[in-house]
Formats: C-alpha cells, structure tokens, sequence
C-alpha cells in the first residue's frame, strides 16, 4: 500500500461536520478545547455560531451537548477517546444514553498509534464502556472515506452514537463514488475460506496486508472491516464462522471488551467456534512511535499474519 493515499480518519470527521453543517441548521458542535486536533476547528471556521469551545470540562460538554438534544438540535460532542468516554463517562451514561438523547460523540484520537501522548492519553477502554451503555451505537472507521460516511449515518441515526477516528494517517481504500455506509452493517474486503480475519479503525489496513502475506503462503484469508461493533453484524459473523471455520479478531483496543469479545459472546451462543483476538493485553499503553508500538504489541500486517499462519496450521 507504499502508494495508496493516507488520511488521518479525525480529518473525515471534520470534513463530514461541514459538509453536514450546510445541509442542516439543527446541528451544533461542542469541543473541549481541542478543536484542531479534533478537526472540529474545520466546522468553527465555517459555522462559528454553532461551535462551542466548552474548555476543558468534559463532563460538562456532555451535558450541555445533552442538553442541546432536548431542545431539537443533533449535538456532535467532541474530545480524545480517553476523555469522551472515560472522563466523561458518567454525564455520557447517565446524561446521554439513560435519555436515549441525540447527540453523537466523535472520539479522536483511540488507541496505542496516539504514540507518545503515553499511557494516560491511549485509550484501549472505551469500545467496553460504551458498548456496555444499552441503546449506545459504537463505531470506528477504517479509512478517511468511511469516516465521512459514518458520520452522516451518524447525524441521520436517532439516538446516541460513539465514533473513535484516529490520530494517525491510514490509506484510503474506499472509492468515494461507490461505497456505502450502514450501521450495524460489515464489509468483506477479500474473499477466502481458510480462516476469516474481522478487524476495524486502523487495523483493517495492517489485516489486508495480513491477507497478502498468507496468501503467499497458500492461506486464504476472508479480510471483513467490522467499523459497527455495536450493534454487530451476527449474519455476517456467523457466515464467516460456517464457510470459513476459524475467526481471527483485529482491534487496537484491549482484548478485554471489545470487538474480540462481541465476536466471541456471539459465536459462543450461536455457533461455537475456534477464535483468536489480536488487541492489546490486559496491561496499559506506554510512549513511543506509533508504528513500533503496534509492532510490539502485534498490531501489524505481519505479526497477524504470523498469528494466522500459525493459527490455521495449528
């Protein structure tokens, strides 16, 4: 992919905002003082009347956004994924999800690949706790075209959502004139039946160039981009657990509560079948580039390759 264009997917969040924002006068932003890094700053510059800078006061943001929501407007509330979903956690529960209110939460910054913010900025949570809030819609886009689909499938979704866009550029494989988001809805990227590898946000890249390396080794890998992990596509889980007979789980998130586990929970009811995740362990981040941390931590083409291979010849 040396020659695929790479676009940070925090920058289709911002791009889809302002396209939105011309469409729609009922849509109003709030950030917490981090609008260029969440690229709400592309909707301020436009629309400064319906941007709100709400400082650095998240749990705050949440509920003014709450509040926007009661009075008719969509609410896109705007931080890092470790302060929209863990700071703000309890306004985000209670204020947002208990009410069913519409306002929809655009997390930058997700995941190991924040790099040397460190430990305390890598939020490797937030899938578990949002998935755990009942009605919460969670999502994560795989490249910079998607995000902007999202985020329109976003504002036209009544109720909460929760979107994690990364810090990181990531290449753009999707054809804008022909790709069409759904929510709740999965993507098969590369056919094959010898194992099925079901990845989102950055990681569905570093799973199609697993797909590559183990076909040069005999093994066809099906390559599905699950941007939905809640609510999970089960028909296309289970599809790819009956023709493909192993399941490989991608997440630059913890193996605890995320994707890995939504996969999981399904097929150990539905149909039980031999899965491995690829996430991070039960451990926190630490600082360093980007691309070495998910190396060491496995989150590259190769190593789930390697995993693969080992995984289907046992």
């Amino acid at each position: 992919m040396a020659d695929v264009k790479k676009i940070a997917t925090r920058m289709g969040y911002g791009a889809a905002l302002k396209e939105l924002g011309a469409l729609h006068d009922n849509i109003v932003v709030f950030d917490a003082d981090l609008a260029g890094s969440t690229q709400t700053a592309t909707f301020a510059k436009a629309f400064p009347h319906r941007h709100f800078n709400c400082g650095i006061a998240e749990g705050n943001m949440m509920a003014v956004a709450a509040g926007a929501a009661t009075m008719g407007m969509v609410a896109f509330a705007s931080s890092f994924a470790m302060f929209a979903a863990g700071r703000a956690y309890e306004q985000v529960r209670n204020s947002i999800g208990y009410t069913r209110l519409n306002v929809k939460i655009g997390a930058s910054h997700g995941g190991i690949s924040v790099g040397e913010d460190g430990a305390s900025h890598q939020c490797l949570e937030d899938y578990a706790l949002m998935r755990s809030i009942p009605g919460m819609v969670v999502m994560s886009p795989a490249d910079e075209v998607e995000a902007r689909a999202m985020v329109k499938a976003a504002y036209e979704h009544e109720g909460p959502v929760y979107m994690r866009f990364g810090r990181s550029p990531v290449p753009v494989f999707h054809d804008e004139a022909t790709f069409h988001f759904e929510i709740g809805k999965g993507e098969v990227m590369r056919e094959g039946t010898d194992i099925a590898i079901i990845a989102n946000g950055l990681l569905v890249a570093e799973a199609l160039e697993a797909g590559e390396l183990l076909a040069a080794q005999g093994v066809e890998a099906r390559i599905i981009n699950m941007a939905t992990v809640k609510p999970l596509d089960e028909a296309l889980v289970l599809k790819a657990a009956e023709e493909c007979g192993r399941i490989l789980t991608c997440e630059e998130h913890s193996v605890i509560g995320g994707l890995g586990d939504a996969v999981c929970s399904l097929l150990s009811e539905k149909r039980p079948t031999p899965v491995r995740r690829i996430g991070t362990p039960d451990v926190f981040g630490h600082s360093g580039p980007a691309a070495e941390l998910l190396r060491q931590f496995g989150l590259c083409g190769p190593c789930i390759a390697q995993t693969a291979l080992e995984f289907v010849r046992g």
